[in-house]
């Protein structure tokens, strides 16, 4: 029987607005530095019809004691080991930039394990290893506040306060050391269905960028773009759980 609890496998699965009657449950990873707090006006959107379960990285809030995670590796481990309760519900996967990577990986190893997703909604990442920088994590505080800004979505005056800086620069850099390690390994296709969604304006992962994901599973693949950057998820929250709800609901009727 699954544990009701907001707070399982040691915090690593947040539950903000349970629904345990729904008919699937959405697994939302967050982005480089992000915290599952982050998806908690998700959650409010898509309950009761669908139970969202924002994972909790190490190193972060409720799980601030906790080491930070150093490669995609170690957080694909954590959050199948966190998932260990819903063993045998209908998961659908989504990740939002670093997040994606994550998703995509955690739902290989639920597809190997014989537990394959219903469905992987990726957000603002590249579906392909083009080789672009991977340095933004070995530059000074300067260089990586910098980066911050470029993307948008933080409100850097968090970041102008020093000790406030002291806590959440290492858990950015520790996330992009670990998303600019990443090495995407041969392997089979997924075979569940994966909706693309994109800022039309995202310097990161443009819409075209995002087709690539196509070439990562054997079955439907669908993008949607919306207006925005690479934060657009931020701007556009209601209309964004909108279009998964109807995704995930199709798949899961």
């Amino acid at each position: 029987m699954v544990n009701h609890a907001v707070h399982v496998a040691g915090g690593a699965i947040q539950r903000f607005h349970p629904s345990p009657g729904a008919e699937a449950a959405l697994v939302c990873f967050p982005h480089a530095g992000g915290a599952a707090n982050y998806y908690r006006p998700f959650s409010a959107a898509l309950r009761p019809d669908i139970d969202v379960l924002a994972v909790q990285y190490p190193g972060r809030q409720n799980r601030w004691a906790e080491p930070l995670a150093g490669t995609v590796d170690q957080l694909v481990d954590d959050s199948v080991e966190a998932l260990g309760p819903w063993a045998g519900r209908p998961l659908a996967l989504f990740g939002h930039s670093m997040g994606a990577v994550v998703a995509y990986e955690v739902a290989r190893r639920l597809t190997a394990s014989g537990s394959q997703p219903v469905t992987l909604v990726v957000s603002g990442s590249r579906g392909r290893d083009d080789g672009r920088t991977r340095e933004v994590h070995l530059r000074d505080d300067d260089g990586l506040m910098a980066e911050i800004r470029w993307l948008g979505g933080t409100d850097m005056r968090v970041l102008e306060d020093p000790e406030m800086r002291s806590l959440l620069l290492p858990t950015l850099r520790a996330d992009y050391r670990a998303v600019e390690t990443y090495r995407h390994a041969d392997g089979p296709r997924l075979s569940c269905p994966v909706l693309a969604l994109a800022g039309d304006s995202d310097p990161v992962a443009s819409p075209a960028e995002m087709r690539d994901w196509a070439d990562r599973t054997s079955a439907q693949f669908d993008l949607i773009s919306f207006s925005g950057g690479h934060f657009y998820l931020t701007d556009h929250s209601a209309a964004v759980a909108s279009v998964v709800s109807d995704h995930v609901r199709a798949l899961t009727r």
